[in-house]
């Protein structure tokens, strides 16, 4: 429920915009349609996924290990720090997979995405998001531990940070709340340069930059992207369904 609030406290703030609604006024049904596919499949197909599919095997395989990984010191608050800390690293080395060679192609339809819009957060192909590790680590951490409320609102964070990454709704350059924030924080004008059509690619991050300025693939830019998103002659189907030329 935190999460789809945000996604709607950020569409209606980003449609105030008369930018935002010339945009979608613009936007073509091809790029609709994958918006709408993925977002249907992020914010549906997947919590489905973790809660029968992913539950159900482990209580079949291992159903002795339910409720039985104790996190050391307050239960909640280490599982908050497990989701938003440790699995952030995992994601990050997870997104960087995804921009070598051979896995770039069910990653590509993301990278069409030609503007900063949370509507297209999780534009992909139909099937990519069962190769983001959230589907799966999450689904396992929450059937193993015994106090899950706090990886569950860590995950929840970590969705509705994504979100915004993927707005237009960055903080002012050079203010007190883009300097505090992007100190720590992927900001949305540091996920435009992921997005880059131009750019080596970088911030590969979700939550925290800290990975990519550890790792020599922070892009740290005052200004925007002159393009973003890659394109593709693939037909919808293909960009759906079978994303390889």
């Amino acid at each position: 429920m935190a999460t789809l609030a945000a996604f709607w406290i950020l569409v209606l703030a980003g449609a105030v915009r008369v930018e935002r609604r010339r945009a979608y006024l613009v936007k073509s049904r091809a790029a609709w349609t994958l918006d709408a596919v993925g977002l249907a499949i992020q914010g549906g197909l997947v919590p489905l996924v973790q809660l029968t599919v992913v539950v159900s095997a482990l209580t079949l395989v291992v159903p002795s290990l339910r409720g039985s990984l104790r996190l050391p010191g307050h239960a909640v608050a280490a599982g908050f720090v497990v989701n938003v800390v440790v699995v952030d690293y995992l994601y990050y080395w997870n997104h960087r997979l995804l921009h070598t060679a051979r896995l770039w192609p069910i990653h590509l339809v993301h990278h069409t995405v030609d503007e900063m819009d949370v509507m297209g957060t999780s534009r992909n192909t139909a099937w990519t998001s069962f190769f983001i590790l959230y589907v799966w680590v999450n689904g396992v951490m929450l059937y193993l531990l015994a106090e899950p409320a706090g990886f569950a609102a860590g995950a929840a964070l970590t969705a509705s940070l994504d979100l915004w990454r993927h707005s237009e709704l960055s903080p002012p350059r050079g203010s007190l709340a883009d300097r505090a924030l992007g100190s720590v924080l992927i900001l949305p004008r540091h996920h435009a340069w992921h997005h880059a059509g131009d750019a080596a690619p970088g911030n590969f991050g979700a939550n925290f930059s800290l990975w990519d300025r550890l790792h020599g693939t922070f892009i740290a830019r005052d200004d925007a992207p002159a393009r973003l998103g890659v394109t593709t002659t693939l037909p919808l189907w293909r960009q759906l369904w079978w994303p390889f030329a």
